[in-house]
């Protein structure tokens, strides 16, 4: 079986020159090779649109046989345009690259698009995230039903996670670096949209166990070297 994932820089391989920065797609086939083989087709600044528009959509659909699974997570430079609207364009997009899945036999999967950490208030207040992706995961949930659809709700999960481990320690799981601390970012970098490895490799670790829990592989496939150690650590905040 492939998992072919279709999305933007927060799924997507990063170039070398952008290390640690990382989508969670790019830890995903350590923990599932044994079952599944991960062919990532996202890329940074894609939106439902862009992807067709560029052929990567064409690219992923000539991998995809039946039986395979096709990760789809969008959202985030969709809201960057008026005609991509959670509710008309996104939607849209949306339901004809399910179809387009089905089409194939193959099994399309939607995912709500990861959030951005954007702690609001007081310094000294973890307790209040902001919506950052406004409707467009609901909307994803909302397709899941009418298209009978199965959702990995990476938004839920994610929102979670940076609550529980507070405005400090969640910042560990993207990429911030002090001016001179790296040699990829010399002039430093404070970026809460894209994932460090750590943050990246938890979610990937999440995608692999909802996978598992759909059936998929044996519990999610295998845990790469520190995944586990970091959810016992977010477990914790």
């Amino acid at each position: 079986m492939k998992i072919l994932l279709a999305g933007d820089s927060t799924v997507a391989n990063c170039p070398t020159h952008e290390f640690p920065m990382s989508g969670w797609g790019a830890r995903l086939a350590p923990l599932t090779y044994s079952w599944g083989a991960v062919h990532n087709f996202a890329k940074g600044g894609a939106s439902t649109e862009s992807f067709r528009d560029e052929g990567l959509w064409a690219d992923l659909l000539a991998e995809a046989a039946a039986g395979d699974l096709v990760l789809i997570q969008f959202g985030h430079n969709d809201q960057k345009q008026p005609h991509l609207a959670a509710r008309t364009g996104y939607a849209a997009n949306l339901r004809a690259m399910a179809a387009g899945v089905h089409a194939l036999n193959a099994a399309p999967v939607l995912c709500t698009p990861v959030e951005r950490r954007h702690f609001l208030g007081a310094p000294s207040s973890d307790a209040v995230l902001e919506e950052s992706l406004e409707d467009y995961p609901e909307v994803v949930r909302e397709l899941g039903v009418e298209l009978g659809v199965p959702v990995v709700d990476l938004n839920a999960w994610t929102r979670a996670l940076y609550l529980r481990l507070g405005r400090d320690a969640s910042r560990d799981l993207f990429c911030h670096f002090a001016p001179g601390e790296h040699a990829n970012w010399p002039d430093g970098l404070a970026d809460n949209t894209h994932f460090s490895q750590q943050g990246a490799a938890l979610v990937a670790g999440e995608v692999a166990r909802q996978l598992g829990g759909m059936g998929h592989g044996a519990g999610g496939g295998k845990e790469p070297l520190g995944t586990k150690e970091l959810s016992t650590t977010a477990g914790r905040g």
